[in-house]
């Protein structure tokens, strides 16, 4: 009766896996390094990741020093050829673990608009990863496009992470990524859609624009706005090239700093 009580107990505290995408249609406003640092920080506080790299750039693959290889990406299980649970890789850096990218996964784009539950393919894809539990969070790398990879993300993922750079163009995107995510939901296809939240990147203290765009954007977003916002560094610029996210590559930076504080919050946002 005890070892029964006690698995009931174990069942009880399980936490599902949350599927994360890390999303906005405009380049260079710090969404890889987001979605790499993020991954490694909350690996480092405990948690077992899987970063999902369904970018054909490959940047986040790369990013945590794991090669790319041909054949290695998603692609073909989005194809409906094997199993995604098949690509899971490990990295150098505990609990965490990748399903990388490569160039094949340009294909994509083309081949998924003439298959079956078209938007599904992610979802169906990553539903055996979410049954067997492995993971705590599946953090999923989107291309910077709303294109037909980002919709399937957006498809599969309980929330939406939404990196913006510290400038002017940067409330456009969001307006935009709002309308994306409200006609998903309207369409039955992902209803309980939502932004887990927004995080300003590329931020220069020294310059009133970061502080009027930060300003301006937690005026309008309100509680959606992390409190953490994440500096431009020449630190957080060098690690990719080393293939160490910023907590490896440099512990004691403000970078380091800055995304250990994010993961903190998105574990209380997420209550993990």
């Amino acid at each position: 009766m005890r070892l029964k009580r006690h698995r009931a107990f174990l069942l009880i505290l399980a936490v599902p896996t949350k599927v994360i995408a890390v999303a906005n249609q405009k380049g260079g406003v710090g969404k890889t390094t987001t979605a790499v640092n993020l991954a490694a920080c909350l690996a480092a506080l405990g948690k077992k990741i899987l970063l999902f790299d369904l970018d054909p750039q490959a940047n986040a693959t790369s990013g945590v020093g794991v090669e790319k290889c041909e054949g290695a990406s998603a692609y073909r299980v989005l194809i409906g050829e094997g199993s995604l649970v098949e690509k899971i890789k490990p990295t150098h850096f505990e609990r965490l673990e990748i399903v990388p990218s490569e160039v094949d996964l340009c294909a994509a784009d083309l081949e998924l608009a003439g298959l079956p539950d078209h938007l599904r393919r992610v979802a169906i894809a990553v539903q055996p990863v979410r049954d067997a539990g492995q993971f705590d969070v599946v953090l999923i790398d989107c291309p910077p496009s709303l294109g037909i990879l980002s919709l399937n993300a957006f498809a599969a993922c309980d929330q939406v992470l939404v990196p913006l750079q510290c400038e002017y163009y940067a409330l456009e995107g969001i307006s935009m990524m709002n309308r994306v995510l409200e006609q998903l939901k309207a369409a039955g296809i992902n209803p309980n859609l939502d932004i887990l939240g927004v995080v300003m990147t590329m931020f220069d203290g020294r310059t009133r624009l970061s502080q009027e765009v930060v300003g301006e954007v937690r005026q309008l977003l309100g509680t959606k706005v992390f409190d953490t916002v994440i500096p431009r560094t020449t630190r957080l610029a060098e690690a990719p090239s080393f293939g160490k996210p910023i907590n490896h590559y440099d512990k004691y930076s403000s970078g380091s700093a800055a995304y250990q504080l994010l993961a903190e919050e998105v574990l209380n946002r997420l209550e993990i």
